[in-house]
């Protein structure tokens, strides 16, 4: 059944048909696991700077299977400075997953890819929709904020509220799965190009006369907010970066004395660095030195 011509889906599925850009997880063919590479890439991190180390990270590493051959430290690595690298380590994860239990091949049901480590809600479902056309509703911060306005008359989208939040996307999927996923990625799409936080280029929406929030004369909005990320510029995140390079860059272990060269602050220094440890990215100690996961460490 096609959608009612006064439906979003009959607005926003046609003109993400002719507007899409041509990213590569959208082309024709891309692997299943290239897809799961990329949306984890993509929590976080600007198109911009995900499509080069997709490229180099699938060149390496074309399958699960390989990726799980190697060490965790190696997927750190290759990370480099994308942020976040906890992320690689989640892919790692999900890579030796996908080889034991799955015959190296990425399941395309959405509780099957919950149940590997490290993959959430999101990334779940998008990698059933966008990989496997699985009609399974996909909701992002960019999806959040044209169905707040579009649907609701809200100028933002205040914070997540996952259940709600798929619901609102679920009712808006059309019943063919073919339009269903390219409705998901439509929704996205006008959010990341068109229906943009600051200045939205309402002139150019294909959901404009449907629009409650420009219907009623685009109200300020007064409801709840989303905390706002703390600056990085002196915080610990700017730490564990710095010491996270150092690792990265290292052929053995980095000796305490050096890692108390990367920043002059010891208490926050220390906070960093235990955070590291705590959070797998680091192991070590005073004593041995410092290193990525799955390098060697002296007596290991």
């Amino acid at each position: 059944m096609t959608a009612p011509e006064s439906s979003p889906a009959a607005r926003v599925v046609p003109w993400f048909a002719e507007h899409a850009r041509p990213l590569p997880w959208r082309a024709p063919g891309f692997s299943p696991w290239g897809v799961l590479v990329s949306e984890i890439m993509l929590q976080q991190t600007p198109v911009a700077r995900v499509i080069p180390r997709l490229d180099q990270w699938l060149k390496r590493w074309p399958t699960p299977d390989a990726l799980a051959a190697d060490p965790p430290s190696e997927a750190v690595r290759a990370w480099d400075r994308l942020g976040y690298p906890r992320r690689a380590l989640r892919l790692h994860a999900a890579a030796v997953a996908i080889s034991e239990q799955h015959g190296g091949e990425v399941p395309g049901d959405v509780d099957a890819l919950l149940a590997l480590p490290g993959i959430g809600d999101y990334t779940a479902r998008a990698v059933a929709a966008f990989a496997f056309g699985v009609r399974a509703p996909v909701v992002d911060v960019n999806t959040r904020r044209v169905i707040a306005r579009a649907v609701h008359g809200r100028g933002e989208a205040g914070p997540a509220r996952t259940r709600a939040d798929l619901a609102d996307m679920q009712a808006l999927l059309p019943d063919d799965t073919a339009d269903a996923r390219l409705m998901n990625a439509g929704m996205m799409e006008l959010g990341q190009v068109v229906c943009v936080a600051r200045t939205p280029r309402c002139d150019a929406c294909p959901l404009a006369d449907l629009c409650a929030w420009r219907a009623a004369g685009y109200p300020e909005y007064d409801g709840p907010r989303a905390p706002r990320q703390a600056r990085f510029e002196g915080s610990d995140r700017q730490v564990r970066g710095l010491i996270m390079r150092e690792l990265r860059q290292a052929d053995e272990p980095v000796p305490a004395d050096v890692i108390e060269t990367l920043w002059p602050d010891a208490r926050q220094r220390e906070r960093a660095l235990s955070g590291l440890l705590a959070d797998g990215l680091a192991t070590g100690s005073r004593e041995s030195g410092y290193a990525l996961p799955g390098d060697a460490l002296p007596g290991a």
